[in-house]
C-alpha cells in the first residue's frame, strides 16, 4: 500500500531539510583538504561513534540480512554477537587506537594512504586503491537497491525513479561538505535509525501476540521449513541448521564471520579514526557504538525472522513465499502490510537514514581513492577539492549503473562478499603495520595480492553462490564448482584470509628481522 501522499511529502521534507541544514553547516566549516578528507581530526566521540555505525549498518543489514533471517532464521543473531565484539569493541580498542595515532604523525588521509606511509610503498597505495574502486560498487549498489525496494512500494513510484532520486539527494551533501558533511549528517540519520529500529521492534512483538507467544508460534513452525531448505540442513527459524550441513556453512561462513571480520578492515570505517582527537574519544565511542549495533542488527535479524509468524497467521504462507521469492522484498512487504501508516512513513525515513548514511561513506571512499590514491597519488591535485568532487560523481555513476543490472536477493551476499574481500586482502597488513616495529613491505605486498586474488579464484571456481552467477567456471570447466561440499559452500574468506594472514606472518617474520633492507620507495 502507499503511504498518505501528504503526510509522507511532509516527513520527507522536514527529513530532507535538515539532513541539508546540517550538510550545509559542515560545508562552511570545510576549509582545507584535511576537513574534507579526515573532518579536521577532531571530532565528538558521540559523533564518531554514530557515524561508525551508521556508515556500518545501512539497508544491507535491515533488508537484506532481515530478509535473510526471515528465510534462515533467528541464527544471525551470532552476527551481531561479532559486530559488538569485534566490529565495535576490538576495532575501536585495538585498532581505533593505534590507526588514530599513526594516521596523525603521517598526516595519512585515506586508507590506501594509510597503508602507503606506513609501509613506504606508493605499489600498496595503488593496490588498496584498485580494490576500493573495483569492489566497492557491488556494495554500494546494494544499499542503494535496499532503499529504493522501499521507497518503491511506499511512495507508489517506480523502482528506477526511487534508485535514481535516492542517489543524486545522498551524493548532492558528500559533494560540496565532505567527511564533516558525511559524519555530521551520520550521527542524525544515526539518531532516527535508532529511534525507528526500537519502535519497530515494539510493533512487531505487538502484531504477533507479544514476545513469549511470537516466539514460541516460530518455533513451533519448524514443520513448516520448505522441502529444499530442509533438505540442505535448515530445522527452524529459532535453532541452528545441522552443523556441517550447507546452509550452515553459509550462515556461518558467510553472513556471520564474512561480515563479523569483515567489518575490521573496510576503509571507510578505519577513516572513521583518523577523525578522532585523541584516545579518550575513542574510548567514549564504544559504548554509544555497541548499544546502537545491538539495536540495529538485534532487532533486523529479530524481526526478520518473526515476519514468518504474521504472514502464516495472516496469510498461510511463510514470509519467503509471501514475499514472491525475493528475500529483498520481505522487510518492506512486512512493514507496509502489518504496520500502521504512519509508522510506514517514519520507518521510510529510517531505511532512508541507513542508506544515506552508508552511501555517504562509500561515495566519499570510492571518490577519493580513486582521485587521491590512483589518479594523483603523489602529486597536489590528489588534495583538490574539486578533483574529488570529481570522482565521487565518476564513482556514483558507476555504483548506480551496477544497481540496475544486479539481480534480485543480492543485498546480503553482497554486502558478505565486499566484507569478505576486504578482510582477506587488507587485514593482515593492516594489523600488523600499525603494530610491528618495522613493517615489511614486502610482506604487506604479497598478503595483500594473495588474499585478493585467493578470494577471487575461490569465489569465481569454487563458491557455487557467485560461481555459477558468474559462469566462468562452466564455461572454462564446464561444471559450476570446482569442489564438491563442502568445500562449493565455504565462502571465499574462510579460505583467503588465512592464506593471507600466513603469508604476512612468514615474510614479516623473515624481512623484517632478518636485516635485509626494504626495497619500498619513500612515501613522498
Amino acid at each position: 500500500m502507499a503511504v498518505d501522499p501528504v503526510t509522507m511529502t511532509a516527513l520527507v521534507v522536514v527529513y530532507l531539510a535538515i539532513t541539508f541544514v546540517i550538510a550545509y553547516y559542515a560545508y562552511r566549516k570545510t576549509k582545507s583538504p584535511e576537513d574534507y578528507l579526515v573532518a579536521g581530526r577532531c571530532s565528538h566521540p558521540a559523533v564518531i561513534a554514530l557515524s561508525y555505525g551508521a556508515t556500518f549498518i545501512s539497508t544491507s543489514a535491515i533488508i537484506g540480512f532481515g530478509g535473510q533471517a526471515a528465510n534462515l532464521g533467528m541464527g544471525l543473531i551470532w552476527l551481531t554477537v561479532l559486530n559488538i565484539g569485534i566490529g565495535i569493541l576490538l576495532a575501536f580498542v585495538f585498532f581505533g587506537k593505534k590507526t588514530r595515532e599513526i594516521g596523525q604523525r603521517l598526516s595519512a588521509v585515506t586508507f590506501p594512504d594509510l597503508m602507503c606511509k606506513i609501509y613506504r610503498s606508493p605499489l600498496l597505495q595503488y593496490i588498496s586503491g584498485f580494490i576500493i574502486v573495483i569492489s566497492m560498487p557491488l556494495y554500494t549498489a546494494a544499499i542503494l537497491i535496499g532503499g529504493a525496494r522501499f521507497i518503491e512500494p511506499t511512495i507508489g513510484i517506480s523502482y528506477t525513479s526511487a534508485l535514481l532520486i535516492f542517489a543524486l539527494i545522498t551524493a548532492v551533501y558528500v559533494i560540496f561538505g565532505g567527511l564533516i558533511a558525511v559524519m555530521y549528517t551520520d550521527a542524525f540519520q544515526g539518531t532516527i535509525m535508532f529511534i525507528g529500529m526500537t519502535v519497530l521492534l515494539v510493533l512487531t512483538y505487538l502484531v504477533v501476540g507479544g514476545v513469549t507467544a511470537g516466539n514460541a508460534a516460530l518455533t513451533n513452525m519448524a514443520d513448516l521449513v520448505p522441502a529444499a531448505l530442509g533438505a540442505q540442513g535448515m530445522t527452524g527459524w529459532t535453532a541452528m541448521p545441522a552443523l556441517g550441513s550447507p546452509i550452515w556453512y553459509t550462515l556461518v561462513t558467510t553472513i556471520v564471520l564474512g561480515v563479523g571480520i569483515g567489518v575490521l578492515a573496510q576503509p571507510q570505517l578505519v577513516v572513521r579514526f583518523m577523525t578522532a582527537k585523541d584516545d579518550r574519544s575513542l574510548n567514549r565511542a564504544v559504548l554509544i557504538g555497541g548499544i546502537f549495533i545491538l539495536m540495529m542488527t538485534g532487532v533486523a535479524f529479530t524481526v526478520g525472522a518473526l515476519t514468518n509468524v504474521y504472514f502464516y497467521e495472516h496469510s498461510g504462507q511463510i514470509a519467503i513465499t509471501a514475499a514472491g521469492g525475493n528475500v529483498d522484498a520481505i522487510m518492506p512487504l512486512f512493514i507496509n502490510e502489518a504496520m500502521p501508516d504512519i509508522f510506514v512513513a517514519i520507518f521510510m525515513l529510517t531505511l532512508l537514514a541507513a542508506a544515506m548514511s552508508t552511501l555517504s561513506s562509500l561515495y566519499h571512499a570510492m571518490g577519493t581513492a580513486l582521485i587521491c590514491d590512483i589518479w594523483g597519488r603523489g602529486k597536489a591535485c590528489a588534495l583538490s577539492l574539486k578533483n574529488n568532487q570529481i570522482g565521487i560523481v565518476l564513482m556514483m555513476a558507476v555504483s548506480t549503473a551496477l544497481a540496475f543490472a544486479l539481480p534480485v536477493s543480492i543485498i546480503a551476499r553482497a554486502t558478505a562478499m565486499f566484507m569478505g574481500l576486504c578482510a582477506a586482502a587488507f587485514l593482515p597488513a593492516f594489523a600488523v603495520g600499525i603494530y610491528a616495529k618495522v613493517p615489511s613491505t614486502r610482506a604487506a605486498i604479497a598478503s595483500m595480492v594473495s588474499g585478493a586474488a585467493v578470494w577471487f579464484l575461490w569465489t569465481a571456481f569454487v563458491h557455487t553462490a557467485e560461481a555459477k552467477p558468474l559462469g566462468i567456471c562452466q564455461a572454462l570447466f564446464g561444471v559450476p564448482s570446482l569442489l564438491p561440499l563442502p568445500w562449493s559452500v565455504i565462502d571465499p574468506l574462510v579460505i583467503a584470509l588465512p592464506v593471507s594472514l600466513v603469508v604476512m606472518v612468514v615474510l614479516q617474520k623473515y624481512y623484517g628481522n632478518c636485516g635485509v633492507p626494504e626495497a619500498a620507495a619513500p612515501a613522498g
